[in-house]
């Protein structure tokens, strides 16, 4: 019952032609469709759903909304219910509202970002289909994405105003949403600010994630492939097309996933993650990283975080 994964993310793009090129070469995703007002919606191989990304057209990057898919219709009615106790207006969106999706319960959280609750969107199958089915598809392009895995979003953090996004939307999640935290990063005197929180509603290590910054916005939106190999051809893929590599391939301590840092052309970070890392699992005890090793759970090669990573987001 409740949330069961990601469902997709909405993104603005300064260039759409731009936009769906790199989303299809280099990710490997295919577009399902276009819509009137010039929006681009577009799936990964293995996913069954009519799309995971929307592109909207737009003159500054960043994320419109992001989506989770509940397994009930009646989820919905109980999922509003307890947000709006929780303190928090929703509005209830027609079906169609977003093309091929049903009726969407829309929220803020408390960081601000936009946030959609979805049961139904239509279902089209992975590109092997579900009958004795091959591993991969003939037709696979750029880095073979099996799916949109996960996103993580920036908070506001300012301890000195008693301000941390952060920890209210942790407590959102996991009060409201049902979801249970996996990792944290805390810091300050005696770890008492949360600077990263990791969570899961799944044996995923993490199925949404928040790091504090100076601002609300998304960080990255992040692909997920099979093996180490697939990052470096990834790597490869990017090179290739000329793409911008914010961190080449290196492991997260954080999750144990190995991954590569990325930019569409508009400036939106995106992210290839390989790797389940764990089994992430309601009683097992959370993941915390101190201060001191923050650098090294984010690289854990290097233990060396450049200020860029999380100071230049959409």
């Amino acid at each position: 019952m409740g949330v069961m994964r990601i469902g997709h993310i909405s993104i603005k793009v300064m260039d759409m032609d731009a936009a769906v090129r790199h989303y299809e070469k280099v990710i490997g995703m295919k577009t399902t469709h276009k819509d009137a007002k010039g929006n681009v919606y577009l799936k990964c191989w293995d996913e069954w759903d009519k799309y995971s990304l929307v592109l909207t057209p737009s003159e500054q990057a960043g994320m419109n909304h992001v989506a989770y898919k509940v397994e009930k219709e009646a989820d919905l009615d109980m999922l509003k219910q307890r947000i709006e106790a929780y303190g928090i207006k929703t509005e209830m969106l027609e079906a169609e509202s977003l093309p091929f999706v049903g009726r969407m319960l829309q929220f803020a959280l408390p960081s601000g970002h936009d946030m959609r609750l979805y049961a139904k969107k239509e279902c089209v199958g992975t590109d092997v289909g579900s009958t004795n089915p091959d591993p991969w598809p003939d037709d696979l392009r750029g880095a073979g994405a099996h799916w949109l895995d996960h996103c993580l979003l920036m908070c506001e953090l300012n301890p000195g105003k008693g301000i941390n996004k952060v920890a209210e939307n942790t407590r959102f999640f996991m009060e409201a949403l049902d979801f249970f935290q996996t990792e944290q990063i805390v810091v300050g005197p005696g770890g008492v600010i949360q600077l990263a929180s990791f969570l899961s509603h799944s044996s995923k290590p993490h199925d949404i994630a928040f790091v504090g910054g100076d601002r609300p916005g998304m960080h990255h939106l992040s692909f997920f492939l099979d093996s180490w190999h697939d990052i470096l051809k990834a790597g490869d893929i990017m090179a290739k097309n000329k793409v911008r590599i914010d961190v080449s391939p290196t492991r997260h301590g954080i999750t144990r996933g190995e991954t590569i840092y990325f930019f569409d052309p508009s400036g939106n970070r995106n992210e290839t993650f390989a790797g389940l890392g764990y089994q992430a699992q309601r009683d097992k005890p959370v993941i915390t990283w101190t201060e001191d090793q923050a650098a090294r759970g984010i690289f854990y090669h290097t233990g060396v975080l450049a200020e860029t990573f999380t100071t230049v987001y959409t």
